[in-house]
């Protein structure tokens, strides 16, 4: 009898949905809420799918729903969600002195972000390394701001959790007030720290080795990095001084020129996957709400703890449809031609998260939710953004299912997922003969 054996993708997409499982479990227990009172399933596994899938959405206010326990199951899965169930893993193989077998060293190309199996424990130890660096940093300089406001246990608590919530890009916050970071709009080691910590986590593990082994040598890096690096410094330069022009007379109106420019820049970063807040989304003008459409599409770096069609993928797209505009065959960057399969490979992967988006909004929708509140759902869902329009909490149950669907799909990849599900097919010995078509 033939030996049934789960390949790479199979294994990411299963062990997510088992972290999934075990911490809607865990958030059922009636020692996990306040009052004692077990939460309905359904939503702790909603939950649990929000802080495993890093993104946000949450249909109860965490503080004043879940104890301690509940907040540190949260925690856990947020980390866990972050790095990938396979880096945690590994950083218990090593430090049990056990051996890395090469299903797991596949498991773990998928998971960091590898380009290839060779290294790729010593690249797992790194980002297990600058994770602890940039979280405990982070939590050591918020603790500057929330222990003298909430006492030392207590914010010490609340500075570790917003600390491993941003680097994660996961968006789940302590404050107990509904509204995110709204309240610390005005506080600047908060904002910076935050959006530090979301950006670090969100450039991904490939291009911190790269630093960490060239430094600022840039023409050393690997392409991917350059990329990554230029084009997620161009977005946020520019979405921030959108944002500003948009929303200095609008929801900005009104306050400080400093506070402005930071709530801007705040935007611009957690528009990318992130999820914390410092202005109410539903106040922004339909100019902006567009914005942040392309922002959360875009996403963070591959292989980080964010999600979105990715920065790199959607640059990739942008520089062959340049080449193709002038009539070049090749897409050229940084002295260096991209691969045709990276470019096709680009093009699937977009496309099947537009499908699975679009389908997802296309539920909303069926189920009485207007088109921009559901589009801006289901493109936080699948980009594990994790900003809402306030709509989170009312929607039907089966708008529920179809936004954690696409949250998980969003974590682990709808093309992973796709190919997950789907049998592998070798490639044939004789191929058809190509014929072309129109396009454009």
């Amino acid at each position: 009898m033939r030996q049934f054996r789960l390949n790479a993708v199979q294994t990411l997409t299963v062990g997510f949905a088992l972290l999934i499982l075990a911490g809607g479990a865990l958030l059922t227990l009636p020692w996990a809420s306040r009052g004692g009172l077990s939460l309905a399933f359904p939503d702790a596994l909603f939950t649990a799918a929000s802080a495993s899938c890093v993104t946000g959405l949450t249909l109860y206010d965490t503080a004043t729903q879940f104890t301690i326990f509940g907040q540190a199951v949260i925690l856990l899965l947020i980390q866990i969600g972050g790095l990938g169930f396979m880096t945690v893993s590994t950083l218990v193989s090593i430090l049990l002195r056990q051996r890395v077998g090469l299903h797991r060293r596949a498991v773990l190309m998928d998971t960091v972000g590898a380009l290839q199996l060779g290294g790729i424990v010593r690249l797992t130890r790194r980002a297990l390394r600058v994770t602890a660096v940039c979280e405990g940093g982070g939590a050591l300089l918020l603790a500057l701001w929330f222990c003298p406001r909430y006492g030392l246990g207590q914010g010490l608590w609340m500075s570790v959790f917003h600390a491993v919530s941003a680097y994660c890009n996961a968006g789940f916050d302590l404050l107990g007030r509904g509204d995110s970071l709204c309240s610390l709009a005005g506080e600047p080691l908060v904002n910076l720290v935050i959006m530090v910590l979301i950006i670090c986590g969100g450039l991904g593990f490939l291009v911190w080795d790269d630093l960490l082994t060239h430094g600022r040598d840039f023409r050393r890096w690997r392409l991917h990095s350059k990329i990554v690096t230029v084009f997620t410094l161009a977005i946020f330069l520019s979405g921030g001084a959108a944002f500003f022009l948009l929303e200095r007379n609008h929801a900005f109106a009104g306050l400080p020129l400093g506070q402005q420019m930071m709530m801007a820049a705040f935007q611009s970063v957690t528009a990318r996957t992130a999820g914390f807040i410092t202005v109410d989304q539903a106040a922004l003008s339909q100019s902006s709400t567009l914005l942040m459409f392309f922002l959360m599409f875009i996403g963070a770096g591959s292989g980080s703890t964010g999600g979105g069609a990715k920065v790199n993928t959607v640059a990739v797209l942008l520089l062959s449809a340049f080449a193709q505009a002038r009539r070049q065959e090749d897409v050229n960057l940084f002295q260096r031609r991209l691969d045709s399969g990276t470019i096709q490979k680009a093009y699937s992967s977009v496309s099947m998260y537009l499908m699975a988006c679009l389908a997802g909004c296309m539920v909303l929708c069926v189920q009485g939710i207007a088109l921009d509140d559901a589009l801006f759902e289901s493109l936080s869902a699948i980009g594990t953004v994790g900003l809402t329009r306030g709509i989170t909490s009312t929607l039907p149950a089966l708008s529920q299912w179809v936004v954690l669907l696409m949250m998980f799909a969003g974590r682990v990849g709808s093309m992973s997922v796709a190919m997950a599900v789907t049998k592998d097919r070798p490639q044939p010995k004789r191929r058809n003969v190509p014929e072309k078509i129109l396009i454009g």
